[in-house]
């Protein structure tokens, strides 16, 4: 079964345009389907239309929040209902192509986990594209997870991806860079994206902000969750050595200034004093957090938590169950481009 999970948030006038070009799709690819609409809080008539659409289509199922939580929130529990085994995401908007959805399944029966579409021509204003673009550099730079378009929500997954990989606040942009940190195979391949034909956009400049603190987020649960001592320890006693060097300066110009009788400023009132001192306390004070923040991984870390489980071969869990997995195609390059 494949499952398509759909965030929707005042987007009436476009489900049943995106439900025929869904069913288009699916027709020509024949195999077991569904079509996961999640209603985000909206205040226009989406869930009238996404009920309508289950009336007349078996294979519509759907669920509707009380009020607006999100679209992270509204993939999570897409993901947490969706049945199939391959499970794409798109937006309710139109805008992306349910026609390109037989590619994306080339490629992921070539082997590859996470296929994330590439928007290379967009049809939004540039005040939208150009920071996007930096945003898209900054992500793959710092994650790793070379990607031209972190943002697309067009996106297809292996089942086990998302069993694997837990998203919540806006980390939902981020699934392939926190895939690939989990060892997954991520590529992408270039959709059409098409202007918006309803309603308005739902995101604002305020998104870039709070993508850059999601980003940071990120970057520190690949890359220290297990060892937060690292990074906050780290910068604590950099900012303690710094603290030591300017005290042994001062201790140093004190005694050859006493040794030559030069007269001088007293050391108390030198501002390298008050910058070492206050050097010297944040450091330590974050060096004790990196030791609780430590303490706090090792109570509370799970075993599962520091690997990623491809395939076995006749090997049993503690219950005696086995838990092989049929072998996946031979992997192509990482974060492939087609």
């Amino acid at each position: 079964m494949i499952s398509v999970v759909i965030p929707v948030y005042n987007e009436e006038e476009s489900l049943p345009a995106l439900h025929r070009e869904l069913d288009a799709a699916f027709a020509r690819l024949g195999g077991e389907v569904e079509f996961l609409f999640v209603d985000d809080g909206s205040r226009d008539g989406s869930w009238r239309a996404v009920a309508d659409l289950s009336r007349r289509d078996p294979r519509v199922r759907a669920i509707r929040f009380r009020r607006n939580f999100g679209k992270a929130s509204a993939l999570t529990v897409g993901f947490q209902s969706a049945r199939g085994e391959r499970v794409f995401t798109l937006d309710a908007d139109l805008q992306d192509d349910p026609a390109e959805i037989p590619r994306f399944l080339e490629r992921i029966d070539s082997g590859l986990d996470v296929v994330s579409g590439w928007k290379r021509t967009r049809h939004d204003p540039w005040h939208k594209v150009y920071p996007s673009r930096v945003f898209n550099a900054m992500v793959s730079r710092l994650t790793g997870c070379r990607l031209h378009d972190h943002n697309c929500g067009f996106k297809a997954y292996r089942a086990e991806v998302l069993r694997e990989v837990g998203i919540y606040g806006e980390l939902h942009r981020f699934v392939p860079a926190l895939a690939h940190a989990k060892g997954f195979r991520v590529g992408e391949i270039e959709v059409n994206h098409r202007p918006r034909e309803h309603g308005r956009s739902k995101y604002g400049f305020s998104r870039f902000i709070k993508g850059f603190l999601d980003l940071l987020t990120v970057v520190f649960l690949t890359r220290f969750r297990q060892r937060p001592l690292h990074v906050i320890g780290g910068t604590g006693l950099l900012l303690s050595s710094l603290g030591v060097l300017g005290m042994l300066y001062l201790a140093l110009l004190w005694g050859i200034e006493h040794s030559v009788g030069t007269p001088s400023h007293p050391i108390g009132v030198r501002p390298l004093l008050f910058y070492s001192m206050s050097l010297l306390i944040v450091g330590s004070q974050l060096f004790s957090l990196g030791f609780l923040a430590e303490l706090v991984t090792s109570y509370g870390l799970r075993a599962d938590d520091t690997y990623s489980v491809a395939e076995t071969i006749r090997v049993e869990d503690a219950a005696g169950e086995a838990r092989d997995v049929a072998t996946p195609p031979a992997p192509p390059p990482t974060s492939e481009v087609s």
